[in-house]
């Protein structure tokens, strides 16, 4: 007997390996068993050969004597089957033997790519799959009534049976929609059709074009589909579109589209009991009724079908898109749309865009970071710092009460070098391209956007959805009816105190959550003022502070640092998976109307949380840390002076670098497990679940138990590919000043991201059910909110956490050479304190003190401030100098920001967001349909009348003796 095990390699699924040479053509869809006696053999009963055979001629026997419409899965075959079997063999198992014999008979005339039922013809739009359990008598009687509900309606069922399935346990409802349910409801979600060939010249070829040939894809990948005007669907006039054959006219996606829509809405309990509230088949997959509800993919990712039927549209994605090494390749965006529907093909649109303009973003950030590398030798405050003679003379302030002593200022030497590398002029300059970039990227995105609308029929499709999509939630919830004055029909509607009084009790819950998520942050940085004072004591005379190369970058800051982080990361996987439950059980609370109504009001709850939870620490250190410190002998206190947590002042190389350490680790380390949890997960998951499948005969494990066995991609599964995108856009934006690589990571990650997203949809889900968007919706809305709050965040940014503007303060009117250098800059920047006046809560303890300190000879210390020094009249208040500085900074923030916005609104002013072409092709679409509906009623009314005319033939006139009544009405228009 053939048997075949799974992959091991690279493309390890729950499918059969590619490798394994099993005899396809056997199991070919078209190639039926030889014989009976040959099925019979090699399946897995266990029954001697002789006895085999007996059996199988006798059943061939059998069979002969029925019609051909009564065999197989007549009570009579079956009955005859059974008593031959049981005089021949003797077994008591007589019909699990017969039924395992006929699923061996009707698996191997089904091809494990076959989409089709089992005549072959009528193809497989949607499968359902269930348990049946012996205590679920509710729910055999919930499925009963929905199944023969879905049958009214006009959808046509197929059942395998449990025994038939390889884990022998799982029943497969097969569902097919004919011509009559996909025209009516066509017809009903004014699905778009086309009705005529595009006749508008395609645009000159571009100039220089043959450079871009080593990342194109072919030209049937990449416009599987003709260029066609379309209109509405209606099915009055079903010949006025351009339908040749009604099997194939809506693609697979359309009608796995329109079978879900039946399902959503078809009842599962009798008529008579009057409960609006059970429908659906979502309640039926969440009370148990179901297992499972998905469109089949077309065939398997790594071969095309062996059915001529089926378009392999998988493997070709597959092929050219999911894999890796095809990173520099274009995104074959309309096959894309064409299988996953319009929504999945969005998200790819707009990623690849992304992904394309973060480019740009990156070369001009990179070049920031080289010039702050090749200006080295000019960073004289660093030089300064680490000079023996001036730096190794400066004898700073203790950072922490008791436990911290004091310290030279050279000793922040190497941090000084690596600030250089962020806090330059170049970062001024970059900052600034970010505002600029940003704005040009959501303008060309809208440009994008638009012209895919009109390639994908999605103009006007805003309206459709609002009027025409309604959640079965909001249905069955919402008991009140009220007229529509569009539609003059009876609609459901939510009471506007029933909706006010839901409003109010989701935000109460929104802000409940963000003061929780607030709260811990606030807690994790009680933890580094705690345990601060802690490190620096134990870390004094720590082994490690001896090593030559990592010793000097071992320190207290460091090591408070890494363990916040890590406490830190924890609570925001703690807080990530109770808050999204969170914020659909609001978002559901609240009943929304439609389903875009729905992803959008998600979306912007599940975005606040994460704002706040990812951006919360790179806030604190940006524009908080170091701020509020006070001065020693008066220093600022966390909870007040009874908390003895004294206010973190920044690292000693500035707060700019921290800030640039803290987005290195949360961005980059988000994106790196947030690939491999993407991609080894599912693999991980399907890999378990389908261990036992790959001891099977590949014959026998069907195209819907393949797809059965994979992931679901559930409700939040694009939802969480824009959140995770979204928050990357904000690191790269709100905080990029801090750090000009940040565009190349993302690009980098990016890149990465589309192939593994396209990987993961193509092998390791199930294939979604296609639905429609013509934008990425309310994260549009979010980009630009995001847009124009990093211009404020990276102008503060420069101003107050870089130490950009004390330094041009200085040269301009501080230097006391009247140079235009920086000499004399870190002196000047540090203000004095008399160390007999530090107040003795705040002294460190004799034993911390170094072994070079000696208060006879060091009597005062510095910090970081504007002040004046011990002995002036206004001793210890700030000096006119901060004032100044303070005033340079407010003025930068001021001009920066009016410059980017004004270049942000005239480069908006100047960019159209519908393209000129576009906005002609949807003008001349629109004419096409008017004038070729006005041509097609006054044709049909001519034949008509002319048929009525005459009173012998009633046929095609003879001008047209051989054309179909469909050409006829063509060829008149």
């Amino acid at each position: 007997m053939h048997r075949i095990t799974g992959k091991t390699g690279g493309d390890s699924l729950i499918e059969m390996s590619p490798t394994y040479s099993f005899n396809d053509d056997i199991n070919g869809y078209h190639q039926h068993a030889s014989s009976s006696t040959g099925s019979f053999q090699q399946s897995s009963f266990p029954l001697p050969p002789d006895v085999c055979l007996e059996t199988c001629e006798s059943l061939n026997t059998s069979q002969a004597s029925l019609a051909p419409s009564d065999r197989s899965d007549s009570p009579q075959y079956e009955s005859q089957t059974l008593e031959r079997i049981n005089a021949l063999t003797g077994l008591s198992r007589k019909r699990a033997l017969f039924l395992k014999f006929r699923s061996r008979i009707d698996k191997q005339q089904h091809s494990k790519d076959s989409v089709f039922f089992r005549d072959g013809v009528r193809r497989i739009d949607f499968v359902l799959s269930y348990d049946d359990d012996k205590d679920g008598e509710r729910k055999q009687e919930r499925r009963k009534v929905y199944e023969a509900n879905l049958e009214k309606v006009g959808l046509e069922l197929e059942t395998e049976d449990k025994l038939e399935s390889e884990d022998g346990k799982t029943y497969f409802v097969k569902i097919h929609a004919p011509w009559e349910v996909l025209a009516t409801y066509a017809d009903v979600l004014k699905i778009k059709v086309p009705f005529k060939a595009n006749d508008i010249p395609e645009h000159s070829e571009i100039p220089m074009n043959w450079l871009t040939t080593p990342f194109r894809l072919p030209e049937d990948i990449m416009h599987p589909e003709p260029d066609y005007f379309t209109a509405p669907f209606n099915k009055s006039k079903s010949d006025f579109f351009l339908i040749d054959d009604k099997d194939t006219f809506f693609p697979p996606s359309t009608r796995n589209r329109i079978v879900y829509y039946i399902l959503s809405r078809c009842s599962y309990i009798k008529d008579e009991c009057g409960d609006k509230d059970k429908k659906g088949i979502k309640r039926l997959l969440n009370n148990g009724t179901y297992t499972a509800a998905f469109p089949l993919h077309d065939s398997r990712y790594w071969t095309k079908s062996k059915d001529a039927s089926c378009e392999s549209e998988r493997y070709n994605l597959y092929k050219y898109w999911a894999g890796f090494f095809s990173f520099f390749k274009e995104q074959p965006l309309n096959l894309i749309r064409k299988y996953y529907g319009e929504k999945i093909g969005i998200y790819f649109a707009w990623l690849g865009f992304y992904t394309e303009m973060l480019l740009f973003a990156a070369v001009v950030g990179t070049i920031c970071f080289v010039h702050g590398f090749l200006t080295y030798d000019d960073n004289q405050w660093s030089k300064d710092i680490c000079n023996d003679t001036i730096g190794g003379n400066i004898v700073m302030c203790p950072l922490c009460d008791k436990k911290c002593s004091y310290w030279k200022l050279n000793t922040t030497c190497n941090s000084s070098w690596q600030s250089h590398l962020f806090d330059n002029v170049g970062t001024v300059f970059f900052a600034i391209f970010m505002g600029i970039w940003v704005t040009l990227f959501l303008e060309f995105w809208k440009r994008r956007q638009a012209r895919l609308e009109y390639e994908w029929d999605l103009v006007d499709f805003e309206e459709e959805q609002q009027q025409l999509q309604l959640r079965p939630e909001y249905e069955t919830k919402c008991t009140d009816r009220k007229l529509n004055r569009i539609t003059q029909e009876m609609e459901p509607y939510l009471p506007i105190t029933s909706k006010c009084a839901r409003t109010c009790l989701s935000g109460a819950t929104v802000l409940l959550w963000i003061s929780l998520i607030i709260a811990c942050i606030i807690g994790v940085i009680a933890y580094r003022l705690a345990v601060y004072a802690a490190f620096a004591s134990i870390m004094k005379d720590s082994p490690t502070a001896q090593l030559d190369v990592v010793g000097p970058y071992i320190t207290p800051q460091l090591a408070t640092s890494v363990t916040a982080s890590c406490i830190n990361f924890v609570i925001i996987m703690i807080l990530n998976l109770m808050y999204e439950r969170v914020a659909v059980w609001i978002t559901d609370m609240e009943i929304p109307k439609t389903h875009l109504e729905y992803e959008n009001k998600l979306t912007v709850k599940m975005f606040l949380f994460q704002f706040v939870n990812y951006y919360s620490s790179c806030f604190y250190v940006a524009f908080f840390k170091g701020k509020f410190v006070g001065y020693p002998g008066n220093y600022e206190y966390m909870f007040g002076k009874w908390s003895k947590l004294r206010n973190e002042e920044c690292d000693p190389g500035g707060c700019l670098i921290e800030l640039t350490t803290q987005l290195v680790i949360v961005m980059t380390g988000k994106q790196v497990w947030g690939n491999i949890q993407e991609a080894l997960v599912p693999w991980l998951m399907n890999w378990w679940g389908s261990r036992k499948a790959r001891n099977h005969p590949e014959s026998i494990y069907s195209r819907w138990e393949q797809d059965h066995d994979l992931q679901s991609f559930g409700q939040l599964g694009l939802f969480d590919e824009y959140l995770e995108m979204v928050i990357q856009f904000g690191f790269i934006t709100l905080f990029v000043a801090s750090f000009p690589l940040a565009p190349l990571l993302a690009l980098i990650n990016n890149v990465i991201e589309i192939r593994v997203d396209a990987w993961k949809l193509t092998t390791q889900f199930r294939r979604p059910v296609a639905a429609k968007a013509h934008s990425i919706g309310a994260w549009e809305e979010i980009l630009s909110g995001i847009a124009v709050l990093s211009v404020v965040t990276n102008a503060f940014i420069v101003a107050f956490t870089s130490d950009m503007m004390p330094r041009l303060v200085y040269m301009y009117a501080y230097q006391p050479d009247g140079e235009m250098t920086m000499k004399g800059y870190i002196d000047n920047s540090l203000s004095v304190f008399n160390i007999s006046q530090i107040p003795l809560e705040n002294k460190p303890d004799a034993e911390e003190n170094p072994s070079w300190f000696n208060s006879s000879i060091h009597t005062t210390c510095r910090y970081r401030d504007y002040r004046y020094p011990p002995g002036h009249e206004k001793e210890y208040s700030h000096n006119m100098q901060f004032w100044h500085i303070l005033a340079a900074k407010l003025a930068f923030i001021i001009i920066m920001e009016h410059v980017v916005f004004m270049v942000k609104f005239f480069v908006a002013w100047m960019i159209p967001d519908v393209p000129s072409d576009v906005r002609a092709r949807v003008k001349r679409e629109r004419y096409l349909v008017q004038e070729f509906l006005h041509n097609y009623e006054v044709e049909k009314l001519k034949i008509q009348l002319s048929q009525n005319s005459s009173n012998e033939c009633t046929c095609t006139p003879m001008i047209y003796p051989s054309l179909s009544k469909h050409e006829v009405l063509s060829e008149c228009l």
